[in-house]
Formats: structure tokens, sequence, C-alpha cells
């Protein structure tokens, strides 16, 4: 409980990442799916920056809390946005559109992050081992008033760059998932649909076995290696 108690500011900064790259995520499903002819998500109030209209209570609460206790990344999700596909005016290609969205949204916010904190390193002449203290020991790994600053900008930018890679894996309920589908044959994308029975389990093995961690592990050394050198 200690050790948690000294990670409380670090973990509220995460917390506050996670909240608004996940209402980016979901709002721009809605977004688009709204563009694109199918205006539920809009009539639900989905269309929204305010995180509180896409918690979910496992997902955006319970989870995050979880991995932030046994010390783990704070991630999480939010409950899906709905839609009605035979609303989208073309309904097999919309719905991958729909999908790209919002981890497109997330790659944008990610960049948005990272051109932020490369700016900082232009102007502040400490920046380099300022980052690496929040990077390697969180919000109180350094000093001074820029520390937290830097600290929610690396958040964002990593978070943001999970949920994006993460969201492509072609796996049922995953965005990446109707991607694949979009693109396959007929005939296979509807063998491809009935997985979606065993997504969660396929979910849950790719993170348990660490695989998840091989994929996103090349895309975080992108990131660091481009705010450092």
């Amino acid at each position: 409980m200690e050790g948690f108690l000294l990670r409380l500011p670090e973990i509220v900064i995460q917390l506050i990442a996670l909240g608004f790259a996940i209402a980016v995520h979901e709002s721009a499903h809605a977004w688009t799916a709204d563009r694109l002819g199918d205006p539920t998500g809009r009539w639900l109030g989905r269309v929204s920056l305010n995180p509180l209209r896409h918690v979910d209570p496992i997902g955006t609460v319970l989870f995050p809390l979880l991995l932030a206790i046994v010390g783990a990344p704070v991630l999480g999700w939010a409950k899906p946005v709905p839609y009605v596909s035979r609303n989208l005016r073309n309904p097999r290609r919309d719905p991958m559109l729909v999908a790209l969205a919002g981890p497109g949204s997330n790659v944008l916010l990610a960049m948005v992050a990272v051109l932020v904190l490369l700016g900082a390193r232009l102007l502040i002449p400490e920046f380099r081992p300022l980052l690496v203290a929040v990077a390697s020991q969180g919000a109180l790994g350094a000093s001074g008033f820029l520390a937290p600053i830097l600290y929610l900008l690396f958040s964002l930018a990593t978070i943001n760059l999970v949920l994006a890679v993460f969201n492509l894996i072609p796996i049922p309920p995953l965005d990446g998932s109707h991607v694949l589908e979009y693109l396959l044959p007929r005939r296979w994308a509807y063998h491809f649909a009935q997985l979606r029975q065993y997504g969660m389990i396929l979910l849950f093995a790719l993170l348990w076995t660490g695989f998840f961690g091989m994929i996103l592990r090349p895309f975080m050394q992108a990131l660091v290696w481009v705010l450092l050198h």
C-alpha cells in the first residue's frame, strides 16, 4: 500500500491521459459513423471528449486500478460505440472506416504529444535527463514543476501509441478485426467472423503469453529513439 501511495501522483497522471485517449478514440468512432450515415453514436452523446460519456466500469475503472496496484502501466478500454451498419452508405466498407477512426485518432494524438515534447527538447537544456528520469521512474523521478508536465505528455504519447497498436490487432472485437474482415474475400470474411465468440479468450492469451509486449516493443523503442536522439 505504501508503494501505491508513493505512485499516486504518477497513477493520477496516467489515468488523466488514459481517460482523454479513450474519449478521443470512442468519439472518433461515433463521429465517423455519423459522417458516414449512422447517427446512433451522436444521438447517444458519444461524440464527446468527456471521458464520463465513455466509461466502462470494468475497462475504465477497475482494470486500470488493478494494474496501478500491481505496479503495471495504467491501461484500459471504454464501452463500445454502437452503430447500425445498414444505415451506413456502404454497409460493407464503412464499418472498416469507422473502426480505423479510433486507432487513427490515437496515432494523431500521440503525434501531437511527441511534437510538443520535441519542441520542449529545443527549449529546455535539461530536457534529456529530465525525460529519462520521468520515463523510467515516473512523475516523481525528477524534481521541478516541469516533471509532471513532461510525464503527462509522455503518458499521452505512450498510452495513445499502445491503444492504437493494440486495437489494430486483427482479433475480434478489436478494430483491426473489422479491417481484416473487409479486406478478406466474402467467403473467408464469413468464416473469420465466427471467431468473435473466441475473441476474448484469444486476447487474454495474447496478453498472458507476453506476445503483445513483443508486438509493442519496436513501437515503444522507436518512440523513445525519436524523443531522445
